[in-house]
C-alpha cells in the first residue's frame, strides 16, 4: 500500500458520512420519504476543493448506514448552491403526474454576479430530477441565498426562510403553489453579526411541558466563538407570517465544526437535523487526500423547559445504538485500550458536588492528542497542535460551554471517530462538535476522577462497528 493510500485513510471516518472522493459541505434537501432518509449536499465531483458545486446524494433507512448515490442536481447554467426538499403531497406545484407525488427541491443558483432561488423536482422519489428553469425568487442581487422551505400548515401555505447574507437579514416568503413567492417579513439584523449569515432554519419543538418553541437558527461566517465559522439560535414564536425572538441569540454548538446544520423534512413524531462538520476558516486545508468534508452524526433536536430559560438540546439519534459491539465498564476512572481502526462511544455520570473534577485524555503513542474535562459547571475540550495541523489556522486552543447551575447529576456523551469528536454534555444542552487529526492513532484514554467517590462514577466505554460499506 503507499504511502499516499495510508495517509489518506488515517482519517477516514467510521461512523460518519463522507463521499468516497472529492469536496462536500453543505447538506441539502434532506427529507424523508418512501421509507428513506435523503441527504444531498453540496459536492464537487472533479476534486477535493470548493466548486463546481453539485447536489451529491446519499440515502439511509436507519440515519446510521448511508449509501452513496449519483450526482443527484449536476451544474446547470449555474452552480447549484445550498437549498432544501419537501414531498409536495398535494401537487400544489403541478410537476406530480398520477399519484406519486413529486419531491421539489429548491435551491440557490449561483453565477458570478447574481444568486436566485430555483426549483427541481423528481419523480421518482429522489433519484432523477427535472429543472424547472427559471427562477421563481429573483431580486437580481449578487448574495441571497440558501432556501429552506416547508409547510405551515396554520396558515396554509408553504415558508421559505433565505437568507441576505452582507444585511444579516432572513427573509420569510409565502407561497400556496411553490412557484409564486410573496415576502412575508425579514428579521434581522440581531444576535452575533460579527460575519456573513448563512443557511437559516425555522421549526417548531415542544418542550416537556407541552408549550410549543419556534427555533430560527442561522449560520455566520467569520465571527463564531473563536473567530471562524459558528452557529446562533433564537426560541420564539412564528404565526405564519412573522417570527419574533423571545431568548436572545445563542451559540448552538461550543466547537469549532458544526455549520449549516439543517432538519429532514416529512419526519413525522421528532426532528432531526445533521451538519457539516468543519469550519471555513481552515476547510480547505485539512490534511485529507483525495476526499475533503464529513457530516456531523445524526442529531435530535429539542427543548428543555429549564427553570431560568428554555435551552435547545441535541442528542446523537438512538438508531446509532445499533453499531455498539464490546463494552468495557469505567466505574471509578482508571486507564483503558481503545481498539485500532474503530470508533468509540463513552458515556459517564456522576453526581454534581462542588469539589468534583473529571477529566479525560485520549493518547496515541506521540502522546496527549485531545482532553475533555468538566470542572466548575463548564465543560472543555483541548485540541492541540499536532504535525498534521500546522497549517490549520485556528486549529488548536479550548472550547468552552458553560453548564446549567442547576443540574443535580453531570454525564458526558461522546463519540470519537477517526477524525472528529463529539461531545454531549448536561442531556445535550451543551454540544463540543470538534475536528481531529492525532499525530497517530488514539490508542488509550485515561479517565482522571477526583472529589468523588469512586462508586459514584458510572461509565461505559463501547466500540463500535464501522457504519460505512
Amino acid at each position: 500500500m503507499s504511502q499516499n493510500i495510508v495517509d489518506r485513510e488515517q482519517y477516514r471516518p467510521h461512523i460518519h458520512y463522507t463521499p468516497a472522493a472529492n469536496w462536500m459541505n453543505d447538506p441539502n434537501g434532506l427529507v424523508y420519504f418512501g421509507g428513506l432518509y435523503h441527504l444531498y449536499y453540496q459536492y464537487n465531483p472533479y476534486s477535493s476543493s470548493h466548486a463546481n458545486m453539485h447536489w451529491g446524494r446519499a440515502t439511509s433507512t436507519d440515519l446510521v448506514h448511508w449509501q452513496e448515490r449519483e450526482v443527484a442536481l449536476p451544474e446547470h447554467k449555474h452552480q447549484v448552491f445550498s437549498g432544501s426538499a419537501v414531498v409536495d403531497w398535494h401537487n400544489t406545484s403541478g410537476f406530480g403526474q398520477g399519484r406519486q407525488p413529486p419531491l421539489v427541491a429548491c435551491y440557490t443558483g449561483h453565477t458570478a454576479d447574481n444568486q436566485a432561488q430555483f426549483l427541481a423536482y423528481s419523480l421518482d422519489q429522489g433519484v432523477t430530477w427535472t429543472y424547472h428553469d427559471e427562477p421563481v425568487l429573483d431580486l437580481g442581487k449578487q448574495d441571497f441565498r440558501d432556501p429552506k422551505i416547508f409547510w405551515h400548515a396554520a396558515s396554509a401555505q408553504w415558508i421559505m426562510v433565505v437568507v441576505h447574507p452582507v444585511e444579516r437579514q432572513v427573509e420569510l416568503y409565502g407561497s400556496g403553489n411553490l412557484r409564486e413567492w410573496t415576502s412575508l417579513s425579514i428579521f434581522g439584523p440581531v444576535g452575533f453579526t460579527g460575519g456573513i449569515w448563512e443557511v437559516p432554519d425555522l421549526f417548531p419543538l415542544e418542550d416537556e411541558t407541552g408549550r410549543t418553541h419556534w427555533v430560527m437558527k442561522v449560520d455566520l461566517n467569520p465571527g463564531g466563538p473563536y473567530g471562524g465559522s459558528g452557529v446562533q439560535y433564537w426560541l420564539g414564536n412564528f404565526d405564519g407570517q412573522n417570527f419574533t425572538a423571545t431568548t436572545s441569540a445563542r451559540w448552538l454548538d461550543h466547537g469549532n465544526d458544526f455549520y449549516a446544520a439543517l432538519t429532514w423534512n416529512d419526519l413525522t413524531g421528532r426532528r432531526v437535523w445533521i451538519a457539516w462538520m468543519s469550519n471555513w476558516r481552515y476547510a480547505h486545508d485539512v490534511p485529507t487526500l483525495g476526499w475533503r468534508g464529513a457530516m456531523t452524526l445524526p442529531r435530535e433536536v429539542c427543548v428543555c423547559a429549564d427553570p431560568d430559560l428554555p435551552t435547545l438540546a441535541q442528542r446523537p439519534v438512538p438508531e446509532l445504538q445499533a453499531l455498539r459491539q464490546h463494552w468495557t465498564d469505567l466505574q471509578g476512572g482508571g486507564r483503558f485500550s481503545l481498539t485500532e481502526h474503530q470508533a468509540h462511544e463513552v458515556l459517564l455520570q456522576w453526581p454534581a458536588l462542588p469539589d468534583g473534577r473529571v477529566i479525560l485524555e485520549f493518547h496515541s503513542a506521540s502522546g496527549c492528542e485531545l482532553s475533555v474535562e468538566v470542572v466548575l459547571e463548564e465543560v472543555v475540550v483541548r485540541r492541540p497542535a499536532t504535525v498534521s495541523t500546522t497549517l490549520l489556522e485556528g486549529y488548536s486552543g479550548e472550547h468552552r460551554g458553560k453548564l446549567p447551575s442547576h443540574l443535580t447529576q453531570h454525564d458526558l456523551h461522546i463519540f470519537l471517530d477517526a477524525s472528529s469528536v463529539e461531545v454531549f454534555a448536561a442531556a445535550g444542552r451543551i454540544v463540543i462538535s470538534d475536528l481531529l487529526f492525532p499525530s497517530e492513532a488514539i490508542r488509550e484514554m485515561t479517565v482522571h476522577v477526583s472529589g468523588l467517590e469512586p462508586a459514584s462514577f458510572q461509565g461505559e466505554l463501547w466500540s463500535l462497528n464501522s457504519s460505512t460499506p
